[in-house]
């Protein structure tokens, strides 16, 4: 039950509490397991989070949909509470434990949809490949490896041994800035917080699949509904957001697309009311 349960978290001792009001899963991956979390009931969703991520970039969204659907956040392999796959050379390995975990974990006749954001998008493309129609539909959000090879290098403030806390959560300010949120005033204690702890717990290093074509060369195998929620002013739109909705509906022409305005890359944190309102609407559907 979640009726004790803050409906809007903002601080970390919410998003401890919804961690432990979660049901746990564990599913094989690696020399260990994937690590999953439920809430709610209803008609089922799995949200897969961005990369150096974990369960936690949905932390603003899980109140609002497990109200009305079953949510299972992932932590993707290597990242949060989960291990790194057999071979983490590649998003592959990822994927193919993504889809184990899945088969594994929900009934088929359960038909569940994905919904994931940004490096989640890579992994879910991949895995989808081998779930076919085990999966209603697939919804995107900031998701990068579309081709463009060619797209700015971000050069982001690294911690350092020595640092400070205070500096040490200044550089998690600045890579929250540059790349996450489109307002550097609405990055608040929270958002540096869950920045931070997601950093270190990282062992899977994804920006550098980010400029590789898997997810274009991916979504032609895709054989469900895509849709897509974007933040308006999301800098992974490269090189800019009408060029990147004409690739992803270069293979899936019923694409259904949302746009939230005054929103960047982490658009389900920055502007969640928005965002949590679009995707009620696309899982109405």
């Amino acid at each position: 039950m979640t009726d004790h349960l803050p409906d809007r978290i903002e601080t970390m001792d919410h998003v401890r509490a919804w961690d432990v009001a979660a049901e746990r899963f564990a599913t094989p991956c690696g020399a260990g397991h994937i690590a999953w979390r439920k809430w709610g009931s209803g008609p089922t969703v799995i949200f897969c989070h961005g990369g150096s991520g974990s369960w936690t970039h949905w932390c603003r969204t899980i109140p609002v949909i497990s109200k009305t659907h079953t949510v299972y956040a992932v932590d993707l392999p290597g990242l949060g509470d989960s291990a790194l796959p057999s071979d983490s050379s590649h998003p592959a390995g990822s994927a193919e434990a993504l889809n184990l975990g899945i088969r594994s974990l929900i009934p088929r006749e359960e038909n569940p949809r994905i919904v994931a954001f940004s490096f989640g998008c890579h992994i879910s493309t991949l895995a989808l490949a081998g779930l076919g129609d085990y999966i209603r539909d697939f919804l995107i959000i900031g998701t990068s490896a579309l081709g463009f090879s060619d797209r700015p290098v971000m050069n982001f403030p690294k911690e350092r041994p020595g640092m400070s806390e205070d500096e040490r959560n200044a550089v998690h300010r600045g890579v929250l800035e540059m790349l996450m949120f489109h307002r550097p005033d609405r990055i608040d204690d929270l958002a540096i917080a869950l920045q931070a702890d997601n950093v270190s717990k990282a062992r899977f290093r994804s920006r550098i699949h980010a400029n590789t074509d898997n997810v274009k060369r991916g979504l032609k195998r895709v054989q469900i509904p895509v849709r897509c929620i974007w933040g308006e002013h999301d800098v992974v739109a490269y090189p800019n957001l009408p060029t990147v909705l004409d690739t992803l509906s270069e293979h899936h022409p019923e694409l259904k697309r949302k746009i939230i305005p005054d929103a960047g890359h982490w658009v389900m944190f920055e502007q969640a009311d928005a965002f949590n309102e679009a995707l009620a609407e696309m899982l109405s559907d």
